[in-house]
């Protein structure tokens, strides 16, 4: 799979609208891509397994894992004046909600656009000018007059999912990406990549991708994908936060364009210390640029999957977005590449008595 190709593929599963529960359009989405690669299916709760042709189910079992799903809204009351009522599905802070364009899932099925909303300046008292926003003070507005006409002109029935509405972009100059739901559709796409990228060769493991619906909400889908998969050992793909922006230099180890980061612990798990120094003495032999963190908060899906039966050693491999969980994320399409680059070398040479090792 070549770089355009690639990014063609990042837009795409980038650009498909999938708030936790709702993650049919990117399960569709990636399966064109994953086409050729081996056997496809799905669950009810639309976790999207891809189980490489080459396994032949005599080795140890390595679970590549990703999050399909992206943090947004549901329409939780429409108001007399047509504007609707929502509630955070996922980690927001609130005063990144308003002022943007989103999409809003009508009974029809239909994606229409809208605007989250808080009340003007104009309009506002001094107190109310200094308080903090309440989410009960943020409403998306379709551009109706009534409920009524939001209902029956509009579409708008409460359960349906808001979610941000922006397009993916990437600058060959810059090597920069832009766009909605980095976390994680880079690492749904880092699965693929990874799994295209070694096709055909022979290794001494097999390998289950699994794209897990509604980790934004408490890494629900990977609690299923690992009891179906039952993995030996497993890689996180991530869409990390970056911090080169709001820490003290010192503090750095998440920046864009310095390759991806491979943490050490977060709130929910302590990295498997053996698997750990194994994947970054590697990379710093082969020369790939990665970075190393130590959370003191934030989880990914490996909390679910470590847990797994007989315990299950994971690492995770982040690619650093600036701005995660707000309407864009800006990515290094250099820390996605390195990202695969590590993964694919990890894979080529694990075996049985080196999982044992960990």
């Amino acid at each position: 799979m070549d770089k355009k190709t690639t990014l063609e593929m990042i837009a795409a599963i980038s650009n498909a609208n999938g708030t936790s529960g709702f993650e049919d359009e990117v399960v569709a989405a990636i399966r064109p891509y994953a086409e050729g690669l081996g056997e496809i299916t799905e669950d009810r709760m639309r976790n999207l397994y891809i189980r490489r042709k080459e396994n032949n189910g005599k080795r140890p079992v390595v679970q590549l894992d990703a999050h399909s799903d992206e943090v947004g809204f549901m329409v939780q009351a429409i108001c007399p004046n047509g504007t609707l009522r929502i509630i955070q599905v996922g980690g927001w802070v609130n005063h990144n909600i308003p002022a943007h364009k989103v999409w809003v899932r009508n009974r029809f099925g239909e994606y229409i656009p809208g605007l989250t909303a808080s009340k003007p300046p104009h309009f506002m008292t001094e107190q109310e000018r200094k308080a903090p926003l309440d989410m009960k003070d943020i409403t998306v507005d379709v551009g109706a007059v009534s409920k009524e006409e939001a209902i029956e002109k509009f579409g708008i029935r409460i359960g349906e999912p808001v979610v941000p509405d922006v397009t993916f972009t990437y600058s060959e100059n810059t090597d920069l990406m832009v766009g909605k739901s980095f976390d994680c559709r880079l690492g749904c796409a880092a699965i693929l990549k990874t799994m295209h990228t070694l096709a055909g060769e022979d290794l001494n493991v097999d390998i289950v991708g699994a794209c897990a619906a509604q980790e934004e909400v408490g890494v629900r889908g990977a609690t299923v994908t690992a009891q179906v998969i039952k993995p030996d050992i497993a890689i996180v793909f991530e869409g990390c936060p970056a911090d080169d922006t709001c820490v003290e230099s010192y503090m750095v180890q998440t920046a864009i364009k310095r390759g991806p980061m491979l943490r050490h612990i977060d709130s929910r798990m302590i990295t498997n210390p053996r698997y750990q120094r194994y994947a970054l003495d590697l990379a710093e032999k082969l020369g790939i640029p990665v970075q190393d963190s130590v959370r003191g908060a934030g989880s990914t899906n490996g909390a679910a999957i470590h847990l797994t039966e007989k315990a299950v050693p994971v690492i995770v491999i982040g690619v650093p977005v600036r701005y995660a969980h707000t309407h864009y994320g800006i990515s290094a399409y250099a820390d996605f590449d390195n990202a695969v680059k590590l993964a694919c070398e990890i894979l080529k040479r694990l075996d049985e008595e080196q999982i044992m090792s960990f």
